[in-house]
């Protein structure tokens, strides 16, 4: 899988991008960037968000508003089942630097500067927005302008939501580091229910172990360790929600020998307990 700098065209005669996507289940997510903001509506479906250093696990769909440059996996349902998504793609002076910086929207700009570090919205702003976004794909292009600010507004408005990466954290353009990330992320994918030494991931990427860590905290803002267990604890909380596992079987299961390290990591990175989230998301409690 190759790095991908997407570039992105307008819709004619508009000066930001509208689409409607179905598709299926994509095995390799692909690691991409680009220079424009971009909000993403997922109508349905489950799977895991990457978003610079953030790992976490949605369900029922997502909506998400995400900064420019900031590095993100494309968001595949792991259900296997066709995903409805539509996104909106907007350089950060669409409109002109002059009409952004007006008091007419200020609120707006806030929004977007804490968009440089991934915001995602919960059920009840995903689901009102969600439908606007579905009733704008179909408008024409200067309706479309007028419906995406009223929609960036009542996103500005909203207080239910989480901010991804606090540090806004955004990577270079660099096709080395590119390569090297696609590289170290496909490898936990494939060994995360095991024991990942440094050794072993440096060697994987020509490294040695000193420099690996230097080069990855610079490039993520986190170690390795920390990012490994992020990882897991994500595929842990799929698991509480769709499985009827014990708690100590799922730990064992995303790669925790030790069921006190489990719950202890699960607590700082989620905020609550395994069997906490496992009752609020409806899952079936062991």
């Amino acid at each position: 899988m190759k790095p991908v700098l997407e570039a992105i065209k307008p819709n004619f005669g508009s000066s930001f991008a509208v689409r409607k996507f179905f598709k299926q289940n994509e095995k390799k997510p692909t690691w991409h960037f680009h220079s424009e903001y971009e909000l993403v509506y997922i109508a349905n479906g489950s799977g895991k968000r990457h978003i610079g250093q953030h790992i976490s696990y949605y369900r029922n769909g997502d909506l998400l508003l995400l900064g420019p440059n900031l590095p993100h996996l494309t968001f595949a349902n792991q259900a296997g089942q066709e995903q409805r998504e539509i996104v909106v793609q907007m350089k950060a002076d669409f409109l002109g630097s002059e009409f952004l910086n007006t008091p007419e929207m200020a609120a707006i700009n806030q929004l977007l500067e804490k968009a440089k570090g991934g915001i995602s919205f919960s059920s009840k702003t995903k689901k009102r927005i969600g439908e606007r976004l579905e009733y704008l794909v179909q408008l024409p292009q200067f309706s479309k302008l007028l419906a995406l600010l009223d929609i960036l507004q009542e996103l500005a408005k909203a207080d239910d939501y989480q901010l991804l990466n606090g540090e806004g954290l955004t990577v270079e353009v660099n096709v080395q580091e590119r390569e090297r990330m696609i590289v170290i992320h496909e490898y936990i994918q494939k060994h995360y229910e095991e024991t990942i030494t440094l050794d072993e991931i440096a060697q994987e990427v020509h490294m040695t172990v000193p420099a690996f860590c230097r080069y990855f905290k610079k490039l993520t803002n986190t170690t390795f360790t920390k990012f490994v267990n992020e990882f897991r604890i994500a595929q842990a909380c799929k698991l509480l929600a769709e499985e009827d596992a014990p708690v100590a079987e799922i730990a064992f299961e995303v790669g925790f020998n030790n069921l006190s390290h489990f719950n202890k990591m699960f607590k700082e990175i989620i905020g609550k307990n395994p069997t906490e989230y496992r009752d609020e998301v409806g899952g079936v409690i062991v």
